[in-house]
């Protein structure tokens, strides 16, 4: 589990930027809404939620940058490569979203929930992976 003496990285694809995550993850799951589809160019993103003071850009913050979509949280990309990072504003929290790819290593959670299935396109058949399935955003904790 990450920890601040045992941190878990994360790296964009080119390597210019990494972060760091220092705590356990809150939760992880799945978001199939609209946003995360055509941002990834796939139909749902992995990501695992973590308390914005355990989450720091260790490397390469000048290559960040973000895009806020019309209702929903701002999204984190490295610039030179496109590499999705996390969603959210570590600076004003509440929660930063990072994106389980970007991560070397295990992060110490698996998948718990799907969320925005309602948003799933019609050829995209869900897994039957036993996960709650929510039609738009997951309830608050």
């Amino acid at each position: 589990m990450p920890s601040p003496d045992s941190p878990l990285h994360g790296r964009c694809l080119c390597g210019a930027v990494r972060f760091e995550v220092t705590a356990p993850f809150q939760t992880a799951g799945y978001c199939h809404c609209e946003h995360c589809q055509h941002r990834s160019g796939t139909t749902s993103t992995l990501g695992a939620r973590v308390a914005p003071e355990h989450f720091a850009v260790t490397e390469g913050a000048e290559h960040v940058r973000s895009y806020q979509p019309e209702g929903g949280l701002p999204k984190a990309f490295c610039e030179r490569c496109g590499g999705h990072l996390y969603s959210g504003d570590p600076e004003r929290g509440p929660v930063v979203g990072v994106r389980v790819g970007a991560l070397e290593g295990d992060p110490g959670i698996r998948p718990e929930w799907h969320q925005f299935v309602a948003s799933m396109p019609a050829w995209e058949e869900l897994p039957d992976d036993g996960l709650p399935r929510y039609p738009r955003a997951r309830p608050p904790e």
